[in-house]
């Protein structure tokens, strides 16, 4: 079993509602998402998945969330953008591309600071 990750970055708005807290006014960050997925087989170039094809992935993704007030987003009308929620929208969203018997997401990470991350995956 392989895995590859890249790295990928967007801004954004958002506020957490019913926190009771500072995280309750608008705020934003700027993201770092972590994307790792495994691979059972590499192809005939010894590539497990060729980077560029996550990385565009990711990139088409986080283009709708990309300087964007979250809680305006569909997703996000009566679930709150959490970096939890987040990582586990971007999960699902990947996981419609790329999971087959070769390939499988493994875990979305984001942080929304340099020392705090929550991720999302599936046992």
């Amino acid at each position: 079993m392989y895995e590859i990750m890249v790295n990928r970055k967007f801004s954004a708005a958002h506020n957490l509602r019913e926190y009771h807290g500072q995280c309750e006014n608008l705020h934003g960050h700027n993201w770092k998402v972590e994307i790792i997925v495994r691979i059972k087989d590499l192809d005939q170039t010894g590539l497990a998945l060729d980077f560029k094809f996550l990385k565009k992935s990711a990139d088409e993704i986080l283009k709708g969330l990309d300087h964007q007030y979250l809680n305006e987003l569909p997703y996000f009308q009566d679930l709150n953008p959490t970096s939890e929620n987040i990582a586990k929208f971007i999960f699902n969203r990947l996981t419609n591309e790329f999971n087959d018997e070769k390939i499988k997401v493994a875990r979305v990470s984001i942080w929304e600071s340099e020392d705090s991350c929550a991720s999302y995956f599936e046992e």
